[in-house]
């Protein structure tokens, strides 16, 4: 038994404390479920399981409240997965071995992270009423191998000779694609408070490149992406049903998740990249999109130049670079931009991202 993608939209995608700020989790993810749904014209009451990617939330099953939100049945018990920025990604994998084992024919999947309402993390410490604050968990058992992002994305790029210029070269195109694009995106965009478009999109400029603040090295804050609130979902079914049904379909020829040296995290994708591609004997000169996560322009670039996959190809519609990075859900975004390109244009399609601590996930698609 086969799978298949049968619908995908997403929300715009807004920066932390922006026009999405006010909405929780489920009041993201509720009406793209929701959505997705109406454009394949699945009944909630068909729906076997819901999947959903989640990296900064309160813990509980987020995917509970978006199941019971959109109104699938109780029955439906809702998973919820933490692989922080792979994890949207590896949500749609988790529905395709669903699938493919006879144990679901329609699950709703994908991702969702509100930035804005992050709770705050403080560490109990043995033998003190004090609570320590802490930002971002460790990602490795060894403090000396768990580098700040930034900083492993400048330790990549200087591995591999990316300048400041490639990666802002990189940034400034990637908002230029999703500009010219901007129309066409919004066949996958969920309106939710009026929010139509990705705000964060606009004309930047090399000056405005120059002048942006360094993070670590030739890493920068116009090469970098924002951190962002956004929610994205598809509804995949297994292939028997799909051939009733009359609606744009892409198929998951495959998907890998693999570890890889968590010092440079940014190219984790990579292993994973070649992995799925040579398991179904698909060469990079074969695909026709590739979507690959754009946390930092090195990364990026590192991943696309690693994988040999043609610049031309490289997200299209614009990057996280010109939207913004809602970590739990930038997977789904992923593969929700892959969904509309390859409907309108079949071939393969090859999404890609990493995680900290070494991580990368690609998946394979064809229409």
């Amino acid at each position: 038994m086969n799978s298949v993608i049968v619908a995908a939209k997403r929300t715009a995608v807004a920066p932390r404390g922006g026009a999405l700020s006010a909405l929780s989790l489920h009041e993201l993810a509720a009406p793209v479920v929701k959505a997705c749904l109406a454009q394949c014209g699945i009944e909630p009451s068909q729906v076997d399981e819901i999947i959903v990617g989640n990296a900064l939330g309160a813990g509980g099953n987020p995917a509970r409240l978006v199941g019971l939100a959109a109104g699938l049945p109780e029955s439906v018990a809702g998973l919820s997965l933490d692989r922080q920025c792979c994890s949207g990604l590896d949500a749609l994998l988790i529905a395709d071995a669903l699938i493919r084992s006879g144990n679901a024919r329609i699950v709703v999947v994908g991702g969702v992270e509100s930035y804005s309402q992050r709770p705050h993390r403080f560490r109990t410490i043995p033998g003190s009423k004090d609570l320590q604050v802490y930002d971002q968990p460790a990602f490795t058992p060894w403090p000396d191998r768990d580098p700040d992002m930034a900083e492993a994305a400048q330790a990549l790029a200087v591995s591999l000779g990316i300048d400041a210029q490639q990666q802002d070269d990189w940034a400034m195109e990637s908002h230029q694609k999703a500009r010219v694009s901007n129309q066409r995106l919004r066949e996958e965009i969920v309106a939710l408070n009026d929010l139509v478009s990705d705000p964060f999109t606009r004309d930047l400029s090399l000056r405005t490149c120059h002048r942006a603040k360094r993070i670590a090295g030739s890493i920068s804050t116009a090469n970098t992406a924002v951190a962002a609130d956004a929610a994205g979902f598809c509804i995949v079914v297994a292939d028997d049903l799909a051939r009733t049904m009359k609606v744009p379909q892409v198929r998951i020829v495959g998907g890998q998740t693999l570890g890889a040296n968590p010092d440079f995290p940014g190219s984790a994708p990579v292993a994973a990249m070649r992995q799925v591609m040579k398991a179904r004997h698909v060469s990079a000169q074969e695909l026709r999109f590739a979507e690959i996560m754009e946390a930092y322009a090195a990364q990026a670039i590192a991943c696309m130049r690693l994988a040999e996959i043609d610049p031309a190809i490289v997200n299209v519609g614009g990057g996280a670079l010109a939207r913004g990075h809602p970590i739990g859900a930038s997977g789904a975004i992923l593969a929700v931009r892959l969904f509309t390109e390859l409907t309108q244009t079949s071939g393969y399609g090859l999404a890609a991202i990493a995680a900290a601590g070494g991580l990368g996930t690609a998946l394979l698609l064809e229409a």
